[in-house]
């Protein structure tokens, strides 16, 4: 399988906030900043492994700054990393007041999908390959992101989660152990 450079799984996609998209507040509704997000990490993962993708998981989202109406969201994702048949891609969500010009940083998420067949059984994708510095250190972090994920999702034990034993300096696995130097 052909692998990809993580700049080619890269979306941009902007959207004025109407006045339809806006709670009582006058601020953009978060199920449709949810949809927006959920929409452009899609096409990410689907240019990563030219395949159809599902969401299977979205990381903890905070709602950092209200956006309000009138303002431009500006929504960018790329894939930090594959493994088997799952892709993870990292959405940057900002807006823009465009009477001022100023730009603010709103959110950003992990996102999760699985490539599936057409029978919806998952299916093999290809590697990714970082080339800066940044992505190089999403696509090291990526690893343990996705073990806290099957960890919290009971899919995996606490002994599995290597990576994660790695960063808390644990060596005979997660669950009752305390990390080096904290033995007291």
């Amino acid at each position: 399988m052909k692998s990809k450079k993580v700049s080619e799984t890269y979306a941009l996609k902007t959207e004025i906030v109407l006045p339809n998209d806006t709670n009582n507040l006058g601020n953009l509704m978060g199920g449709k900043l949810l949809h927006w997000m959920d929409v452009i990490t899609a096409i990410s993962a689907q240019r990563a492994s030219n395949r159809t993708v599902v969401t299977v998981s979205v990381d903890f989202v905070e709602f950092k700054k209200s956006i309000p109406l009138g303002s431009v969201v500006i929504l960018e994702s790329r894939v930090t990393r594959t493994f088997n048949s799952s892709l993870e891609v990292r959405v940057d969500v900002a807006f823009e007041n465009l009477g001022t010009g100023e730009k603010q940083s709103s959110n950003s998420a992990y996102y999760t999908f699985v490539a599936v067949d057409q029978s919806g059984r998952p299916i093999p994708v290809g590697n990714v390959e970082p080339e800066t510095d940044p992505e190089k250190e999403l696509y090291q972090g990526a690893l343990q992101r996705r073990e806290l994920r099957l960890l919290l999702a009971g899919r995996i034990k606490a002994d599995q989660a290597k990576g994660l034993k790695e960063i808390f300096g644990i060596d005979q696995g997660i669950s009752g152990h305390r990390p080096q130097g904290m033995d007291k």
